[in-house]
């Protein structure tokens, strides 16, 4: 795997700068060996409506005043991490296939329920393979998770539990909310202030959170073909210096495997490097 990324503390602080990284936070549980939360981070927003710009960018993804990038951005490199939510599931090997031929690391957004206990070995794999595990969900179900903070923290814990005979607590250090840091479905069941306040308290206990900027649509309800998915992501990131691309990896999105050589492809032909999403966060600190 892919590990080495001499530039990758300049390009990491450009990217905070330019509000195009992603964001500081995540939480429950925090030990003494759990970093502690960024001063400050810019956020890669669920996107917003068509024809709205991102926060934090201008008409046309142009960075706004104050979001300045360094004198020379011809000597940083691309940047691109991808992550896979949802798994593992009976996908996951050849996700994991791909990502090994090709020698680039991923980050795995991982759940633990009924319909994946047995494929939860794979959390092992994926570790010694060089990509990092963070966390999504236990359930994934948004009526439980999303009642309130606590359900919220509980079901993490659990999430924790189960994954722990297959990776190194210690090094899980990034979550992501379901739904996104900006989902509008936890308002249902447990009011608008729900997702501020678990932000916070992520932020406040060390964790680091984390949403996306380029999507593979792969989960939108609509089987997608390789093809199409290959070009949601390619199409999606074409322009970007920086990407956090999310696709998924369960039982439902084996074309999202078989698109990840070309996508994978793609982003080297245009001279992308890869990394985790903690590799971008350790090169702040």
């Amino acid at each position: 795997m892919q590990r080495s990324f001499p530039t990758l503390r300049a390009a990491a602080r450009w990217l905070l700068l330019a509000a195009v990284s992603a964001a500081a936070g995540f939480a429950l549980g925090v030990t003494a060996s759990r970093p502690a939360p960024l001063s400050q981070a810019a956020v890669i927003p669920t996107p917003p409506p068509a024809g709205q710009p991102a926060p934090g960018r201008g008409p046309g993804g142009s960075s706004l005043p104050g979001a300045a990038p360094p004198a020379s951005q011809a000597e940083l490199p691309p940047l691109v991490c991808l992550t896979f939510d949802d798994g593992p599931s009976r996908t996951t090997p050849a996700v994991l296939a791909a990502l090994e031929e090709a020698e680039v690391p991923a980050t795995f957004f991982v759940v633990a329920n009924e319909n994946n206990e047995s494929y939860l070995p794979l959390i092992r794999q994926a570790a010694q393979a060089g990509c990092e595990i963070a966390l999504h969900s236990a359930s994934h179900r948004y009526s439980d998770i999303y009642r309130s903070a606590d359900a919220f923290w509980e079901d993490i814990a659990l999430l924790r539990q189960r994954i722990a005979p297959y990776v190194d607590d210690g090094e899980v250090r990034c979550l992501r909310f379901p739904g996104g840091s900006t989902n509008t479905v936890s308002r249902k069941y447990g009011g608008d202030a729900l997702m501020g306040q678990l932000k916070e308290q992520a932020e406040e206990q060390g964790w680091r959170w984390v949403d996306w900027n380029v999507s593979a649509e792969d989960a939108a309800g609509k089987k997608l073909s390789a093809e199409e998915v290959c070009r949601n992501v390619t199409g999606g990131s074409a322009g970007l210096e920086r990407c956090i691309v999310l696709m998924h990896d369960s039982a439902t999105t084996g074309t999202t495997a078989e698109a990840l050589p070309s996508i994978i492809r793609w982003y080297k032909e245009e001279g992308y490097t890869f990394c985790t999403v903690s590799q971008l966060y350790d090169a702040l600190e």
